[in-house]
């Protein structure tokens, strides 16, 4: 059944999965399911919401993987981690603040880019490796909670996936073409860590001219 505010907060592992009662009437994406400030400060765990979500979900969220089908203002506000699939329309101010994870938005009406808060991250297209993860994680939303917008969107996955974009804070790439770079240069674990955190150190000096 349906879930209030703050569900989530905290999450640190496992599974929550939330979808309406089987005999109910109404259209799950075109309502709203869990409340407001869903999974605040995640740090862990998976979680599939069929329906629609209130404002500020995922607010500071550090490692949660979610999928929801609408979301309200202020999504993703202060998110340091995880990945966030948004397989419907999203409120304004999207991305405030996100510094880290990524969160990938089904574009329907290409008008994304008028809610979403710019200052921190940019949107982008989908690569290869995005496909397959987003594949994965809608395949994971229809198994778990029987979505009738999970389903058409893998039904016509060549047309969904043209209309996915993904935001990504301008400050984690930074980082993980770092970690690419020093990886392939022949480091690795925390050595190739280190080395890619002050060469994004570097990357920031120059961007605020310091």
């Amino acid at each position: 059944g349906d879930s209030n505010d703050y569900i989530g907060k905290g999450l640190s592992g496992g599974k929550l999965i939330v979808y309406p009662p089987r005999n109910s009437s109404f259209i799950p994406e075109e309502n709203i399911i869990i409340g407001n400030v869903a999974f605040y400060g995640a740090t862990s765990g998976q979680a599939y919401i069929r329906g629609m979500a209130g404002e500020r979900f995922c607010v500071r969220n550090s490692g949660v993987h979610t999928v929801v089908e609408a979301v309200g203002d202020h999504a993703c506000e202060y998110m340091t981690g995880g990945t966030v699939v948004i397989l419907g329309p999203t409120g304004r101010n999207f991305g405030a603040g996100m510094s880290g994870g990524i969160a990938y938005i089904y574009d329907e009406h290409g008008d994304f880019n008028e809610r979403c808060n710019t200052e921190m991250v940019s949107i982008e297209s989908i690569d290869d490796e995005d496909q397959n993860k987003l594949n994965k994680m809608i395949q994971n939303h229809l198994d778990y909670t029987e979505s009738t917008v999970a389903q058409n969107l893998l039904d016509n996955w060549s047309e969904s996936i043209a209309k996915f974009v993904k935001v990504m804070p301008n400050d984690y790439k930074r980082m993980v073409e770092n970690i690419k770079r020093v990886t392939e240069s022949g480091l690795s674990g925390d050595e190739a860590m280190m080395a890619a955190f002050e060469a994004n150190k570097s990357d920031l000096a120059r961007v605020s001219g310091n």
